[in-house]
């Protein structure tokens, strides 16, 4: 679904990770070492915490014994992502791959010959898998803005960090809020000042001044059209909190000297990274029916019982359960037999919208790599 996962963190789910070096697929994570980890020889199941077994008792380790105890500045995310595909190895692959798509990344590699400058929008809370592995090639040399949309749903450290980020690779980057339309004036001043050399060359040719072009690609649901729309101030492209809804491509006048492209999301045919397809079904960035949501709510679980910035017990005093949140399966049955007369289907609904509506509070699934 999203860029590849850096390289390939094991040959197997039994394997030890001690000392072993993960290679980046350029876009994601660099080359990181990753700490002893071992995984049960036993038939894999998404109870996998942590790349270690769980002890008779139910308790692991002591380095994981308090997220609470952890600085949320040295948390090690490339550690997490190392258990997320442990994780990940035991489920049912996550593909989605509606049937316009195809036309549309044909059409739309045709579009960026004319395209002055593309805009990238992406999820804030997980902007690494919602970069398409094939992006870079199809833009070559074209000037790029990065959008990290949805920026309200994130924390300041985690915006912090990011624009720290993209600013060592001298990348441009934009904040907003398609919805209340925080930083679309920024992103629109920013198109045209990069563009600016566009009317200039064709003076010197003799040519009449046109509007830049600039051509509004990204994932599916990542707030393309709401973005386009808050720029206009009217609703000129359709939009709805779920994926697929745009389904061509269409351009559209912004003033006298801008035109923007809204394109439908576009995704790999083949989803290899299952690490980044499980966030984007977490964040509701892709379809519901490509994933089972148990299976999705009880990583989600399990990632926010590791992160400083939730923690098992935020996961525990919301749900009234007395369970380590780090046995993602194990929580969403018994928070379905809680609640929900043991339907997990709706015990996992219910933790995956509350993450989305913010309850754990806003926090972000990625952080960039720190060299």
């Amino acid at each position: 679904m999203a860029a590849q996962l850096s390289g390939v963190w094991l040959n197997s789910p039994a394997a030890t990770l001690a000392g072993n070096v993960l290679h980046s697929r350029g876009s994601r994570f660099p080359s990181a070492t990753v700490s002893t980890a071992h995984t049960s020889t036993s038939t894999p199941t998404i109870q996998i915490v942590g790349g270690k077994n769980l002890g008779q008792n139910g308790t692991e380790s002591s380095k994981f014994s308090s997220t609470l105890d952890i600085d949320p500045e040295e948390f090690d995310w490339v550690e997490l992502e190392a258990d997320l595909y442990h994780w990940t190895k035991a489920l049912r692959p996550v593909q989605w791959y509606p049937g316009h798509i195809a036309k549309t990344e044909k059409e739309l590699k045709d579009q960026l010959k004319l395209m002055d400058v593309v805009i990238e929008v992406r999820d804030a809370r997980i902007p690494m898998s919602t970069s398409h592995p094939q992006m870079g090639s199809w833009l070559g040399n074209r000037k790029r803005i990065v959008v990290l949309n949805r920026e309200d749903m994130i924390s300041t450290a985690d915006r912090n960090a990011w624009a720290n980020y993209y600013a060592r690779l001298g990348t441009k980057v934009v904040f907003s809020n398609g919805q209340l339309g925080m930083g679309t004036m920024k992103l629109s001043r920013l198109a045209k000042d990069m563009s600016g050399g566009v009317n200039i060359k064709r003076k010197a040719k003799g040519l009449l001044p046109r509007p830049v072009r600039a051509g509004i690609i990204g994932y599916p649901n990542v707030g393309k059209s709401s973005l386009i729309n808050r720029l206009l101030k009217r609703r000129m492209c359709p939009a709805a909190p779920r994926p697929g809804v745009t389904r061509e491509l269409k351009w559209v006048r912004f003033g006298k000297d801008l035109e923007l492209l809204d394109s439908p999301g576009i995704i790999p045919m083949r989803m290899n990274d299952q690490s980044a397809a499980i966030k984007l079904a977490i964040c509701d960035d892709i379809g519901e029916r490509s994933y089972d949501f148990s299976e999705v709510a009880a990583i989600l679980v399990q990632i926010l019982a590791r992160l400083p910035a939730v923690g098992n017990k935020a996961l525990c005093d919301r749900y009234k359960i007395e369970i380590d949140g780090r046995d993602g399966r194990t929580f969403v049955q018994k928070l379905a037999l809680r609640m929900f007369n043991g339907d997990t289907h709706q015990a996992a609904f219910r933790i995956l919208s509350d993450f989305r509506k913010g309850k754990f509070g806003w926090v972000a699934l990625e952080r960039p790599p720190k060299s």
